[in-house]
């Protein structure tokens, strides 16, 4: 039997051209972001639970349209597929959002759209921040599984230089129930553990400022989504 160090870890099977091969056969609407899941019987409610999730995250964090509430100047969606999360989440929230997302398709719509500024199309591991191009909220939703341990360290560790001072970086993702990350070979992405998040975290040099696991997903006696959590960080520079 193989000693458990010789294993080969999950996000060592990761490949960018698998995944992208992937999405670029997926069409470019909410079904296909979202694995066809809006449609099955039961679930379509995934879509309003998601996006008031993520808003009730962000107004415990002194963020929001309502008054009392920070509006922000610029936010940045990473993973941002056909801009459902841009469109539904940050666009109300900031006079302008710019998006990462490698599939030029889904990105179509986007372009020239009121309040979305630039539209970067490579992948996550391949972002570059702007010179001078500056973010109050970095948003990054289930997309950071096909990035391995040590791209999603690299891409963490850039989202901070293009923070202004206070800004936060926000990941929200399922996590793995079965003890240990999983790879998945269908997308080759790997769904991980909380407390891979968590050390993932601490190697980037982040301060993890809040976390929730999302509430509200509909379920059913056949089906049951992962469990997704809310991330807010900080550059530990910053304190808590």
């Amino acid at each position: 039997m193989a000693d458990s160090s010789e294993i080969d870890p999950p996000d060592s099977f990761i490949s960018k051209e698998d995944g992208l091969s992937y999405w670029q056969g997926i069409n470019a609407d909410i079904d296909g972001m979202l694995g066809g899941i809006p449609s099955i019987k039961g679930f379509s409610g995934i879509l309003r639970s998601d996006l008031q999730g993520s808003r009730t995250f962000l107004a415990k964090l002194g963020i929001g349209a309502k008054q009392g509430r920070q509006k922000l100047s610029s936010a940045l969606e990473g993973g941002a597929g056909i801009g459902r999360v841009t469109e539904g989440l940050l666009l109300p929230l900031a006079d302008e959002v710019d998006v990462i997302e490698p599939v030029a398709k889904f990105t179509k719509e986007l372009q020239g759209k009121e309040g979305v500024r630039n539209v970067y199309n490579v992948g996550l591991q391949d972002w570059r921040p702007v010179d001078g191009v500056t973010y109050d909220l970095v948003w990054t939703q289930w997309c950071v599984g096909h990035l391995t341990d040590a791209q999603l360290v690299e891409y963490l560790e850039r989202c901070q230089t293009v923070l202004r001072p206070g800004g936060l970086i926000v990941l929200k993702e399922n996590l793995s129930t079965t003890g240990a990350d999983v790879f998945d070979e269908l997308d080759s992405s790997v769904t991980r553990e909380d407390t891979k998040f968590r050390k993932i975290f601490e190697e980037a040099g982040l301060h993890l400022v809040k976390t929730e696991l999302q509430r509200g997903f509909p379920e059913t006696a056949q089906m049951k989504l992962l469990p997704v959590r809310m991330y807010a960080l900080k550059p530990k520079a910053e304190g808590s």
